[in-house]
């Protein structure tokens, strides 16, 4: 994959675009208003728990980590937190990203730490932050974890059509834990539809600025 290119979006915070597919890893209207309506209001917010595992499928410009990082210590809220990537942005590129000055200035050094920490092995962020970097193919790997939440950031369907399958959620319906919560910005028919068939309840919501509707699923209580 190409090199990605830092852009900044409407909100002031920054993407990378990726000139080789020709997509940006976050809504040009606003990468940091995206990420908080999607994944941490209509997702980390439901969540009840104390203790909470948490699995990002795209890990990406870390965004969502740092997101959560923070909403975490905010609601004195324990998390594990699970990142996919496959093709992972380029350590130097991704601490250069403005999210830390637009969000938490004083944590600049934490947001870089889940960009420097190693791949693949438990590291501890500051005492309620938990992260497990993974470099794999989700498609390719089994889970024994369950989780209760999943933020599904893959690139859209029509870039990555084999992300968005049934398979796909009918494996992440088998990791997730009761009444897990899903979140995702694609709203397109096929992949509520395909939500459905492998056993999630499913609803639309209103969508961050810009975008019209979002899903949002759960696991439901059996």
């Amino acid at each position: 994959m190409q090199k990605p290119i830092i852009k900044t979006t409407a909100d002031g915070s920054n993407t990378l675009y990726v000139p080789e597919i020709d997509e940006s890893y976050h809504s040009t209207n606003g990468a940091v208003q995206e990420s908080l309506h999607i994944f941490i209001n209509d997702g980390f917010r439901q969540c009840k728990k104390e203790m909470i595992n948490v699995i990002e499928i795209g890990f990406g410009t870390g965004l969502n980590a740092f997101l959560t990082l923070i909403e975490a210590e905010k609601e004195n809220k324990s998390v594990i937190y699970t990142g996919l990537e496959f093709y992972p942005v380029e350590t130097e590129e991704a601490v250069k990203l403005n999210y830390p000055e637009l969000i938490e200035p004083d944590k600049r050094a934490e947001f870089e730490a889940l960009h420097r920490c190693e791949w693949n092995r438990e590291v501890k962020i500051n005492p309620d932050f938990t992260l497990i970097k993974q470099r794999v193919d989700f498609t390719k790997t089994e889970f024994s974890e369950k989780y209760d939440i999943i933020y599904f950031d893959a690139f859209s369907p029509e870039k990555q059509p084999e992300m968005w399958s049934e398979e796909i959620f009918e494996k992440l319906y088998l990791c997730a834990g009761e009444n897990a919560i899903l979140t995702t910005y694609c709203a397109k028919g096929i992949v509520r539809r395909a939500m459905q068939s492998a056993g999630f309840v499913v609803e639309r919501l209103p969508g961050p600025i810009g975008k019209r509707e979002i899903l949002r699923a759960r696991k439901p209580i059996l």
